[in-house]
């Protein structure tokens, strides 16, 4: 299997907006594990760039849409529309949705794209993540490093 076919995590968000640092935190916990995953800011075309990269993709980013602090959605991006609505909080005006969208316009998107959401309750400035989203985190990262491990 070729580097650009290896499953990569990247975890998207700022670790200084505490519950939005979830993305960073996730990924920074698999790569001490020794997996292939990667923190990124979000922006779009940097993302839409990474799509090109790489064949086999999973995002992670927290969400905001009023459910309990720790709720995980996920969704196969291949199938499914990503509802912009989650993943709105970006500094940035071009975000993780509308990347998928756009690339999937383009017919750019990754052989395997899967996004992982993480509710948040705590977007304040801080380094912190709740205890809600830092339970799901781990859970995911045991998961991820499951699915990582495997042949």
């Amino acid at each position: 299997m070729s580097e650009a076919d290896k499953l990569l995590v990247v975890g998207i968000g700022n670790a200084f907006r505490s519950d939005d640092g979830v993305g960073p935190f996730v990924a920074e916990a698999l790569l001490a594990k020794g997996h292939p995953a990667l923190v990124h800011a979000g922006d779009g075309t940097g993302l839409m760039d990474l799509f090109q990269m790489h064949g086999r993709l999973v995002l992670v980013d927290a969400t905001r849409s009023g459910t309990e602090p720790g709720t995980m959605v996920s969704f196969d991006a291949l199938v499914q529309k990503l509802p912009a609505e989650l993943f709105h909080y970006s500094t940035h005006r071009f975000g993780l949705a509308e990347a998928v969208e756009t690339a999937r316009a383009l017919g750019s998107l990754p052989n395997a794209l899967t996004v992982y959401g993480i509710e948040g309750g705590n977007f304040e400035a801080g380094t912190q993540l709740s205890e809600a989203v830092r339970e799901a985190a781990g859970r995911l990262i045991e998961e991820l490093a499951g699915t990582l491990s495997d042949p």
